[in-house]
């Protein structure tokens, strides 16, 4: 895309990304579908991390002495929850790693800075339990919210798989309306304003941004300037397009225990 801003009607179909995918209802029902059958396989334990109905997570687990990656689910931050995602389970227990799948409340009925602090209790809880940070990947929002644990020291690594960064482009789009940001509090929320994590931080340093390369250009960009706005602060980071696949199929390589990606996710966990 040029340098020329983007009109309010081109961040529209930009971050439209049901709109960019016409058959994302079937690509969603075979989400769901691999969900039932991951939990059918392996019945997860559920954990609750805060007093709302919400406040809960699946932790599916390799071994007692398993490192746990935790995985964000995306949705804008209004819609969707954990249930939809087991299905990256079997992929990550075949390494043995274990894998927590919180869900947390929705916009517009709370906030979208309450639904950080969720993720912080979430990821806080599996710290506390396992006596290390882990490691976060996250999808859509969730890459958002994966960069923001990262930038926290809450993590020991991350990987944002089509991550939004920069929120300031959402608020003229309908998107928002569940959203009710402004300009000031988007770009508060934005990690890619955030300090970067680099060697003296608390936490891990290593942010993976992955996107698909069939994705709008929008959602291309936000995770090639994310990556290169944290690598200049100091942080090890990596941007990657995933060749043919879009919004919804970028998560298709987690369920494959031998993709690059889930191998790459195993490393990190572990390492």
């Amino acid at each position: 895309m040029s340098d020329k801003p983007l009109s309010d009607q081109e961040l529209e179909v930009q971050y439209d990304n049901r709109g960019a995918v016409p058959d994302h209802p079937a690509l969603m029902a075979e989400w769901k579908r691999q969900a039932e059958a991951a939990r059918a396989a392996h019945p997860p334990s559920l954990l609750r991390y805060g007093p709302g109905e919400r406040e809960v997570m699946d932790l599916f687990e390799a071994g007692p002495d398993a490192p746990v990656a935790v995985f964000l689910h995306g949705g804008y931050w209004q819609a969707l929850d954990k249930d939809w995602f087991s299905g990256i389970a079997p992929a990550l227990l075949a390494h043995g790693v274990s894998l927590a799948v919180p869900s947390y409340d929705l916009c517009p009925s709370v906030p979208l800075s309450r639904i950080v602090m969720q993720m912080r209790d979430a990821t806080d809880l599996i710290r506390s339990r396992k006596g290390a940070r882990p490691m976060v990947f996250g999808h859509s929002a969730g890459g958002h919210l994966a960069a923001c644990l990262l930038s926290e020291g809450r993590a020991s690594a991350a990987v944002a798989i089509s991550g939004v960064f920069d929120l300031r482009p959402l608020v003229p789009t309908s998107i928002n309306r569940a959203l009710r940001l402004n300009t000031p509090t988007a770009a508060a929320l934005s990690p890619i304003l955030w300090p970067a994590p680099n060697g003296g931080a608390p936490g891990g340093t290593v942010l993976e941004c992955v996107v698909g390369a069939d994705e709008t250009a929008e959602f291309v960009r936000q995770s090639r300037d994310m990556a290169a706005a944290w690598a200049g602060r100091g942080a090890e980071t990596r941007f990657e397009a995933l060749a043919g696949l879009n919004h919804f199929t970028v998560l298709s390589p987690l369920t494959d225990a031998d993709s690059d990606l889930v191998r790459r996710i195993v490393d990190l966990t572990k390492g």
